[in-house]
Formats: structure tokens, sequence, C-alpha cells
């Protein structure tokens, strides 16, 4: 304000309406320029705001909100950022204009409840926001109890947006909003007693914009702003729906009002607004419901007289007839497109009568608008009518409007009306826009980084083709399920997984995917519901095939190891094995299939001493073994000797044997020319690389802990330098030989699951010694420094701040810590001789002049923290994994027996050192005879994915059959409490 122009009645009033002292310093001006007119544009100028944050309503609840107070002149494109960007608020699929009486009015018990549950209703399911006049008065109030009403009632829906534009300088006690860096929050109060002339805010909207021209008192600033920044975001949800660019129209909602209502009403449906009148709110609402209800022909200036007069009252005899004229003509116009019957919830019927002589535009435009609001049962009840047929390509568009915007039961309801996913997805632009309208996730960097290694960098933009796209995953409706699945979203991934033919290699799929997103991802809680949406997959895989096993075994035995070409040519086992599947591969069905694998030939029901005595007796008969009866001499031995079973227990023996070699070698026969032993170890030795290095060429070697890492010690052997140093390394890698005997026996039921328990607690102790080793260092290093004094000796030094406080723990306690124990003999005064340490400290008495005292402390504080607290957090810890584990076992052990099972599956038949003897027939045929690699059995796929499916549908059935019935008995339940 730069300028004070007093008023007739109050000199110290300026005509904006604020005091003189409310006005700055070079505002006032001498008198001989009082004359002056005021105006706004010249004597108002624009400065930051100094209002807004949060606002705080005293009282029940401490209802909490976001305000800003903004210019007349303020861009509604800047509003629209603020309330979407600053104030995070989704954009709206519909904005609802509520207008109408300004001073409080009552509404009959019957009508309120009407409006309150429509507007809510719209509200919620439309994502609308509403927009009011935000004070605590007439229409505004009811909106704000509509919503306080629906806050209390329930929370499921979320919070509803409701904003209020209203004028500043109308606002009572707008002084407790103003901080100049912003109030967060700003505590409001609410005294409608004292307001006088001026209102107070209304304590149940969410969001209040507070339009300021510089005028105090004034009604109706914000009047051209709201209506600026409406048609703004009626043309943000224009964009923001409508691929087609129809307009999505604002919704005009009048409750009571007076002439200035009936002008806004008026130009509304000049625009094209629907406007809903909600009959038996009081004056121009009523007059326009009444009209509307009646013959265009009857609608008369006299009629018009008769209804202002009943529904005015006193207020009708201040109108002048010129008037009630001019609003007769408007009441005409309006009553052709008027529709009071079902107030709110003739919404979406009344924007389509816009356009009833479009045809089939007509009923796309309100399948559109459904899909815009969300409103299923307006679709299912009023478009999707057996009047009315559907073809599939007509709604393709309407298909990717609900996939897009995350509306799965759209989907379902455009599946069940005709919709063929296969035709929809046969353009490959689809899923290429499908791809482009995903939000920025974890699977987007990964393929964008895919795309960039495969173009060699040539282009600079990261943008998806469809080409690579589909190079992924081949399967249109795999493809979907994946588009689903990487968005995490679990409605649209169902509704796709319960289309693919390939189900259970899709959940397992999943999965995996999923799995490793998380472990990737850096939102923790993002990361949880991916685990969460893993699971629920593995599941459906379970569910598929036990559904399948219990119909018949050994189809659903082929399907676990058929080659998805869907899926990258890999099994449902494989899948599951890479997705860490526990649970699916210790379904018994699966491990059935395991067990047919281990025994190869041979019968499953051979007790194992049967197979062993085969194994070691060449002249055994064979055709005691149940599925070899059929075959001759050589073709039961070549089946007998094939047999992962009978694999495992040759080169269990093979093993032993090398240990055993290996042992005599290291502790008889080392000697300085290698001996016969000793080459026959380096032969065996020689083909467990050659082994290892077929794993690695198949893809089948698993570099866990237990593999052996083979050194090149003998290379240390050749040279008489190193020839000791050679003997050392090969000792260590004996330690490791002998552990690998862990990973063998894993096999067993009996001791497979210890080894799981055992390696876990490893793991668990590796965490420990980080914090034991924080204490001995500690005691260590503060024991060496107090004891010694500059020992340069390295290993003495280690020996002493390391060694000694380790061995504590285990009870060798030292004697150099105090007098008693003290013999100048047992050390060396300055650390020359290697074989002793060096003296402590000494005075002129040739005794220890250390504090005693002090080093008896450290030591009891030492082992308080180390022996008992330590230790026995050590035991916890490994009683704990074991309980955890221990209720886990026979489900790990029957995972892990399977990765042993299938690396024993592809080991030759003969153990090292013979082995090499195959290793050498292989790299013949690789390289001279060039023979092709065994290709896989081909099962009959249609007639396989036909019954996968049939079993799929049979197992959804039984699932939303057992909902059906706990969901009954929760209600009988609750009927008899």
């Amino acid at each position: 304000r730069t300028k004070f122009l007093p008023t007739n009645t109050f000199l110290d009033v300026c005509r904006c309406g604020y005091s003189k002292i409310e006005h700055v310093g070079e505002a006032i001006k001498p008198d001989d320029f009082t004359g002056e007119s005021w105006d706004r544009h010249r004597h108002i100028h624009e400065v930051p705001t100094d209002a807004f944050g949060d606002i705080s309503f005293d009282g029940l609840g401490q209802k909490t909100g976001k305000y800003a107070r903004v210019s007349t002149d303020t861009s509604p494109e800047i509003l629209y950022q603020l309330l979407t960007e600053q104030w995070k608020l989704s954009p709206p699929n519909l904005l609802i204009s509520v207008t109408g009486g300004a001073k409080n009015f009552n509404l009959k018990a019957r009508i309120k409840n009407m409006f309150h549950r429509g507007l809510i209703k719209v509200a919620q399911t439309t994502g609308a926001w509403i927009i009011t006049g935000g004070t605590h008065a007439g229409v505004m109030k009811h909106v704000g109890q509509a919503v306080r009403d629906n806050a209390l009632s329930s929370s499921i829906h979320g919070q509803i947006v409701a904003i209020g534009v209203a004028t500043w300088g109308i606002i009572h006690n707008k002084d407790a909003l103003v901080r100049p860096e912003g109030c967060f929050p700003a505590h409001y109060p609410m005294d409608i007693k004292g307001q006088g002339r001026l209102s107070c805010l209304d304590n149940n909207h969410s969001h209040f914009l507070l339009v300021d021209d510089g005028t105090h008192g004034n009604y109706g600033v914000e009047i051209e702003l709201r209506s600026r920044l409406e048609k703004c975001i009626s043309r943000k949800i224009s964009d923001y729906i409508s691929q087609s660019g129809v307009t999505i129209p604002v919704v005009c909602v009048v409750l009571d009002g007076g002439p200035g209502t009936l002008n806004t009403i008026y130009n509304a449906m000049l625009c094209g607004t629907p406007c809903v009148i909600l009959e038996g709110s009081g004056r121009i609402a009523d007059v326009i419901a009444q009209a509307a209800g009646q013959p265009l022909s009857r609608v008369t200036i006299v009629h018009i007289h008769l209804l202002m007069k009943r529904f005015f009252g006193k207020e009708y005899e201040k109108f002048p007839d010129l008037k009630i004229i001019e609003w007769t003509k408007k009441v005409c116009e309006q009553g052709g497109t008027s529709n009071t019957n079902k107030p709110i919830s003739i919404t979406l019927h009344f924007s389509s009568r816009i356009s009833e002589s479009q045809g089939i535009e007509c009923w796309k435009r309100q399948l559109e608008l459904a899909i815009a609001w969300n409103r299923v049962d307006i679709a299912e009840t009023e478009i999707f009518i057996e009047e009315r047929q559907w073809k599939s390509s007509d709604l393709h568009w309407a298909m990717f409007s609900a996939l897009v915007g995350n509306k799965p039961q759209f989907v379902s309801l455009l599946l069940e009306n005709g919709v063929s996913l296969r035709d929809f997805l046969q353009d490959e632009e689809i899923l290429c826009e499908l791809y482009k309208q995903m939000p920025s996730c974890f699977f987007l960097r990964k393929l964008a980084k895919r795309v960039d290694r495969a173009r060699r960098s040539k282009r600079q933009e990261k943008t998806i083709s469809m080409t690579h796209v589909s190079e992924e995953v081949h399967h249109l409706l795999g493809n979907l399920f994946l588009w689903a699945v990487v968005q995490n979203n679990k409605d649209l991934a169902e509704i796709a997984w319960e289309q693919c033919r390939d189900c259970m290699s899709a959940a397992l799929a999943a999965t995996m995917i999923l799995k490793k997103m998380a472990e990737e991802g850096s939102d923790a809680d993002e990361a949880e519901v991916m685990r969460e949406l893993a699971n629920h997959y593995e599941k459906q895989a379970i569910g598929v095939f036990s559904e399948c096993n219990n119909n018949d075994e050994e189809r659903a035995q082929k399907l676990l190891v058929r080659a998805s070409p869907y899926w990258g040519r890999t099994t449902c086992l494989r899948l599951a094995q890479e997705a860490d599947d526990k649970s699916f591969v210790a379904q018994s069905g699966v491990q059935a299939l395991l067990t047919q694998i281990w025994c190869g030939e041979l019968s499953v029901v051979n007790p194992v001493w049967r197979v062993l005595i085969l194994t070691f007796s060449v002249h055994s008969d064979a055709a005691r073994l149940q599925r070899l009866k059929i075959l001759g001499s050589w073709s039961k031995l070549v089946c007998l000797y094939s047999s992962p079973q009978v694999k495992f227990y040759w080169n269990i023996v093979s093993y032993f044997a090398f240990l055993f070699l290996f042992a005599v070698v290291l502790m008889i026969d080392f000697q300085a020319t290698p001996s016969p032993a000793e080459l026959l170890l380096y032969v065996w030795l020689l083909s467990l690389v050659c082994e290892e290095v077929r794993q690695v060429r198949e893809c089948s070697w698993d570099s866990h802990l237990w593999n052996p890492r083979l050194t090149v010690f003998f290379f240390f052997r050749l040279t008489t330098k190193l020839f000791y140093a050679g003997k050392v390394v090969l000792c260590i890698d004996f330690v490791v030989f002998c552990l690998r005997l862990m990973a063998i026996f894993t096999i067993s039921k009996t001791l497979g699951p210890k080894i799981i328990i055992v390696k876990r607690m490893i793991m668990d102790m590796f965490f420990f010694m980080f914090l034991l080793s924080i204490w001995v260092v500690a005691y260590g290093v503060a024991k060496q420094g107090i004891l010694i004094d500059n020992d340069s000796r390295l290993d003495w030094i280690i020996r002493g701040a390391v060694y000694e406080p380790y061995l504590i723990i285990f009870g060798d306690f030292p004697t150099n810590i105090d007098y008693a124990a003290f013999d100048i003999d047992t050390c060396s005064m300055n650390g020359t001789d290697p074989l002793k340490p060096k003296c402590p400290i000494l005075n002129e008495n040739q005794m220890p002049a250390f504090p005693q005292w002090l080093t008896i402390i450290m030591l009891c504080v030492y082992l308080l923290f180390a022996n008992i607290l330590l230790l026995n957090l050590l035991i916890a810890i490994f009683n704990f994994t074991f309980q955890e584990v221990q209720y886990n076992t026979d489900t790990i052990w029957k995972f892990q027996r399977y990765e042993l099972i299938k690396e024993y599956h592809s080991l030759p038949a003969v153990p090292p050192p013979l082995v090499i003897f195959s290793h050498l027939y292989l790299f013949i045929r690789l390289l001279l005879m060039r023979r092709p690699p065994v290709t896989c059995t081909v099962f009959k796929e249609e007639e396989l994915l036909s019954w996968e499916a049939l079993m799929k549908d049979q197992y959804l059935l039984s699932t939303q059959q057992e909902q059906n019935q706990s969901m009954e008995r929760r209600i009988l339940d609750t009927a008899q409490k």
C-alpha cells in the first residue's frame, strides 16, 4: 500500500479498507493529496508473500493444512505448480467447483445427508479436487462438514482434497498467519463470535489459497483468480487424462445462493460446464430446480416472480422487475440442460448429454470419463450393457488408458467384455508406449544400459526400442506380465499372469526379477513390498504345480524340466533355483523328480546297500534293479554307472583315496625329487582342474564356499629356494580339500541339515570376530604400550598386542602384568635376543616400573567383556541361528540337494583321476569331430501348456472358493458373537 487516501467518513481509514498505521511511512502524504481518487493498480504494489506454510486449527482433532497468500495477478500455472509440486497433491481427474450461498443456511437432514454422501463419493471414486470459497460459512461450511464426516467415519480412501480460495482481506485473525519466513505450523484461532463482518477459515478444508488485492473487507476479490485457476486445472486434467484432446469439464455444484450464484451458473453453462443443482437447499437453487421441472412454455416472468417470492421471502422485495426479467431469461436458457432428479450421482450422465448427438463418440466419451474417474460401477451398468456390443479393436484405447492409469478393475471389466490381450499387444508400438509411460525404476535403468551397450553408444538419448524389449521375452502376454511386475504392481500383474499360458514359468521368473530388484534397490520400503510380491508369486507357482501334481504326476514333472521358449529356453527348476525359491523346490512333487534324476535309470525303491554292492561289483546281477530288466548286460552297466547316485558313490571313494594319497605325500613322501606317489597326486590334481574347467565351460560350476581354489603350488615345487614354501602351500590346500567334504555330504538327509547350520554359524562368527577384534586390539595395544618401551621387532609387537590377548580368552593368563612372576632372565633388556621378549621398563631396583594396579584392572575389565559378555553373545547368536535354521532346515536341505544333484548329473561316469580320459574324449569330439551338442527332449508343447492352463484355472477357482468360505465363516462367527 503505497498511498494513504482517507475515506470521507473516517480520516484514519484508507479507501483500501486498512487503517493509517497499516500503511508504510512513504504512503502517508500531506492533506493536499487527499482529493486524489484511489486506484488499486497505482496505489498497490506486490511484494514477496509473508504468509505461507502449514496451518493448524485449534480444537478437537488438531487439523492441519497448507496455506499461501497470493496476489490477484498470480499466474494460475504457478498456483497449479504450488498445488502439485510443493504441496504434493496428485493431479485430479475431476474438478468439483462448489458455489452458492455465502451466508449460513440450514439444510434438511435428508438433503444434507444426500449432499454429503454424494459429494464424498464422487471425490473419492474420481480422485477429484473440491474448490470452494474456503470460509466457515454458507455452502463452504457444508462442504467442510462433509469432509469432516468422511474423515471421522473412514480413513480407507485417504484424505479428501478440499481447496479453499478465499479473499485475504476478509479473513478474521489473519495476523496469526503472517511470518516472512513461513509458519510451520501457524496456529489459527477460530473466533466465530468475534469475527463481525469478516469470516473465519473453515477448519475442515485441507488447502487454502488466500487472494490479496491490497484491500480490506471487500468480498469477492478471489472470484476472477478462482475462475482462471479452474480453467487452468481443467486444461491440465485434459492433458493428463485424455490422449484424444477431449476436454474433461469442471463440474459446478450449487447449493442455495442468490443472484450472483445465478450469474455463476449461467456463465458456467455457456462455457460447457455441467452444473448440478441440489434441490431443497434453498433460494436460487430451488428456483432453478422448480423451473427445470416445468415445460419451457410455462417458465414465464410471472412464474419466476412466484418462485422468487416463495424461496427468497423478504429478500424478494428488494429485487427490481428488470432484474427478474433478466433472471427469467437465464433460467429459461438453463432449463433445457439442468437435471435435478439425482444430484451429484448424475455427473457422468450430465456431462455426456452435451455430446448426445455424436453417437458412438458419445459412448466413447462416457467410457473415457468413467476410466478417468475410475467409476467401474457406472461403466458396468450404463455402458457395457447387453444392447450394445463392442469389438475388441474398438476398446484397445480404453485398455491402454486403464493399464497406464493403473486401474485393474477396468482392465478386468474390459477383458470380460471381449477385449483380447493378444490382439491388443499385436501392435509392437503398444508395448513400447507402455514402457515409455512407466515411471523411472530399476528395470528401466538396467534396460537402458543394455541398449547402450548393444548400440555401442551410437546414440546419446536413452530411448527404448521395441526390438530390444522383445529380445528380453518373446511372449506377448509375458511382456505385459513383466511390464506390471517391474512396476511392482500386484493387481495388474495378477490379471496378466492369469492370462499367461506358461503360468508356472512366468510366476517363477517374476519371483527372480522381484528379488533381484529388491536386492539392488535403495528404497527399503519398496524393497520389502517387492519381496512380498515375490513370495506371492512363489505361492502361486506352488499352487499351480500342486494342482498339476495331484492331477497327473508324470505331466507335472515334464512341466518342471520343459525348456520354456518364452523365458530364455530355461526350465522351471532352473528358474526356481536362480530365484532362490526354496519352498517351491521343497515340494514333494519336485523332490520326487529330483530323486528320479538322482537314481537315473535305477529304480527309486532300491535300498542303498544294493546299489553299493552293484557299484563296486561288476559281476553283480544288475537285473535285480527294477528299471533295468529289459536291457542287455552292457546297457545295464552303462545305465548303472551313468546314474548320479552311482557317480556320487564312486566320487566319494575316489575322493577319500585322493585325500589319503595327499596326506601320505605331505607327511611321508615329499622328497626333493618327486616320487611316483607325488607324481600320481599331481596327475590327480590335474584331473580335478580339468573337471573344474569343464564345469565352467558348461556353466554348471557353482563358485560357492566349498569349491577348492587350486593353487599353482607345483611351480614352487620346481625351484630349490621355494621348495619348502611349496610344501606349505600344499598343506593349506589339503585343508581346503578336506573342507570340501562338507559340501559333498549335504546330500545326506542326516548330515545335510547339520552342515547347513554350521555354514550359517560360520557366517555369524565372522561378524562376532569383528566385535572381538576391537576389544583384543584395544587391550593388547594398551598393555604393550604400558609394559614395553619402543620395541622395534614386528613379530614380538604382534605377539604382545594381538596373539597374547587372544589367548587370554581361552584361559592362558599372562605372567608379565604384575611383579610377582617377573624374572629378568626370561626377557631381553634391549630386545636383541630374537627368542625372548623385550623386558619391561625397570626402576633402580631392576624391578618393573609399570603401575601394577592399572594392568590388573585392565585385565579384569578385558576378561569381563571378552570372556563373559562377548562369548555369551556368541553363544546366544549361535542358539538363535540354530533355532532359525532348524525351523527351515528341511526346506533349505532340499534346495541344496537340488544343486548337488544337478552337479553330479553333469559329471562324467568315471571319477578322478580316470576322468581325464573323459576330458580327452570331449576335447577330441569338440575340435576334431565337430559333433553338435545333445539336444533336449521335446514335449508336445501345446497339449502340455493347455493342460497347465486348465490346472491353473482349477487352482484359482479353488482358491476363490476357499476365500469365500473363509469370509462366510468370519461373518457367521461375527453374527454369533
